[in-house]
């Protein structure tokens, strides 16, 4: 069995692996364009931008999982108050 704490570090590396690169790749191509250096220039963008949000992820996510289950339960209790 996997642990919760084991879990979340793993889920906060992957999501923020994943996001950064996206990320950093849509705004350098924005900010620079395509060339021969842009792989270059997106690489040093993306370290910096995975150095930021891999810590933020791992202290957010739990506060957006809090968040989003009490977003749930409004909207149901909303949708059960409707006729």
């Amino acid at each position: 069995m996997i642990s919760a704490r084991r879990r979340h570090l793993v889920f906060s590396l992957v999501m923020s692996c994943f996001m950064s690169l996206l990320m950093s790749a849509v705004i350098t191509l924005i900010n620079t364009g395509i060339d021969m250096q842009f792989p270059l220039r997106w690489l040093k963008a993306w370290v910096v931008a995975w150095a930021v949000a891999f810590p933020l992820i791992s202290f957010i996510a739990p506060l957006s999982n809090r968040v989003t289950d009490r977003l749930i339960t409004l909207l149901d209790r909303n949708k059960q108050d409707t006729p």
